[in-house]
């Protein structure tokens, strides 16, 4: 692995700069695994939980037993952690459905959702079986100067016929800030306070274990992730999870499977171990992810280029945007950070119509786990301002290859 002298000083001049910014990570990873680990001695975790189930999965006692995990840990009346759940937009979706029927009016609480959730929605036509199908009107708060607009959220969830309101915590495609589950905590307020009956669904995708606390210990009813980002460890081979008020989770656990059903049964297929294990491991892959993504901005940031958040910002999510302004920077970007993966780093990432956008999309990810955020990638959908979003790291070591190798392919390669 070539890095020339270069690229290599720069690296150790960023990383140099960012002690204080590594020991808060340090820190938060420390308080979230005590966390982690209270709960599986609280639950009296045996390795008899590790056997998978086929067929229906009944009596599944590894499987209940992690959704009483989840549920202690998000501070929930109960959970549903699934390896049914194909993506984190299939698990969003099923609250959706769950929590919303014909009449009723979903808002969106910080402008429009991640792009696959447009079809979800029916905000744009992707198919059949969309909640607008479904009789479910969409409406969306637009961001106020690139933040939440309070008041407008306010008079928009006063409606008595919003009966779902939708955070989603991290920026998706948009150039927002992610959302500190601070700032989530004084939307829920605001919207409990006009509309006290309103299911709040927090997409918590990309977010779990950045911070000490989560959408759900601020008052958000329900939330939502991926097994394959941050609270799979990076071991979690798919899967997602839904945590909250009892009502809205079996709700979704009957959109999942089907009424009557819901979630007694789904079979684990021998891969408790490792939902188990990844959950273990998430908080320290969490902060090895947010170091990358702090070096990466700080490395970029030293080369001129503008960065969201900035190398020393408080950390709300893994995401790190790179405004990298033109095509070409970004897709050699791009096939620096695939030349850094452990896993198809022979491959050169080009621009493709991917399912669920409106826009090529450039994507770099060198995976375990096919798709899985919480390993090192970098993407973008190929429109102005060419941005790039970074994110995952399973080590802090190799996430620093793999942004040095792509800042080497942005100045010109190894010489």
């Amino acid at each position: 692995m070539q890095i020339n002298d270069r690229v290599r000083a720069l690296g150790d001049q960023a990383q140099g700069q960012l002690t204080k910014e590594f020991a808060r990570i340090d820190a938060i990873a420390q308080e979230n695994t005590q966390r982690v680990l209270s709960a599986f001695q609280k639950h009296r975790v045996a390795d008899g939980y590790f056997a998978g189930t086929t067929g229906y999965g009944y009596d599944d006692l590894g499987r209940d037993k992690l959704d009483q995990i989840y549920a202690d840990l998000f501070g929930t009346e109960t959970a549903l952690v699934r390896i049914q759940f194909v993506n984190g937009t299939h698990a969003i979706a099923c609250a959706l459905f769950g929590a919303l029927k014909a009449g009723d009016v979903l808002l969106s609480a910080v402008g429009a959702p991640y792009d696959t959730l447009l079809g979800v929605v029916g905000a744009v036509d992707k198919g059949p079986g969309s909640l607008k199908d479904y009789g479910v009107e969409y409406r969306q708060v637009e961001l106020l100067d690139n933040k939440p607009d309070l008041e407008g959220i306010a008079r928009a969830a006063a409606d008595p016929r919003v009966k779902a309101v939708l955070i989603q915590r991290s920026k998706g495609y948009s150039t927002r800030a992610s959302l500190s589950v601070s700032e989530i905590g004084a939307m829920c307020r605001i919207i409990k306070a006009v509309n006290p009956g309103a299911a709040i669904l927090a997409d918590n995708c990309y977010g779990e274990f950045v911070e000490t606390i989560e959408p759900t210990h601020v008052g958000a009813d329900l939330v939502v992730g991926s097994l394959i980002k941050n609270p799979g460890g990076g071991l979690a081979p798919t899967g997602g999870y839904i945590a909250g008020r009892r009502d809205l989770v079996e709700g979704a656990a009957m959109r999942l499977t089907v009424p009557g059903i819901g979630g007694e049964c789904g079979c684990t297929l021998g891969q408790n171990r490792l939902l188990y294990q990844g959950l273990f491991l998430a908080p320290h892959t969490v902060a090895q992810a947010v170091k990358t993504a702090v070096f990466a901005a700080k490395v970029m940031e030293l080369l001129g280029y503008e960065t969201h958040p900035h190398s020393s910002a408080v950390r709300h999510d893994i995401i790190q945007m790179i405004h990298m302004k033109e095509p070409e920077a970004l897709k050699k970007f791009c096939k620096g950070i695939q030349f850094g993966a452990p896993v198809d780093s022979y491959v050169t990432p080009e621009p493709w119509d991917m399912p669920g956008y409106d826009c090529q999309v450039i994507m770099a990810a060198g995976a375990f786990i096919q798709g899985a955020s919480i390993e090192l990638s970098a993407d973008a959908p190929m429109r102005e301002p060419y941005t790039v979003y970074l994110q995952g790291g399973l080590t802090f070591e190799s996430g620093r290859l793999g942004v040095l190798l792509a800042v080497q392919e942005l100045l010109g390669g190894s010489s």
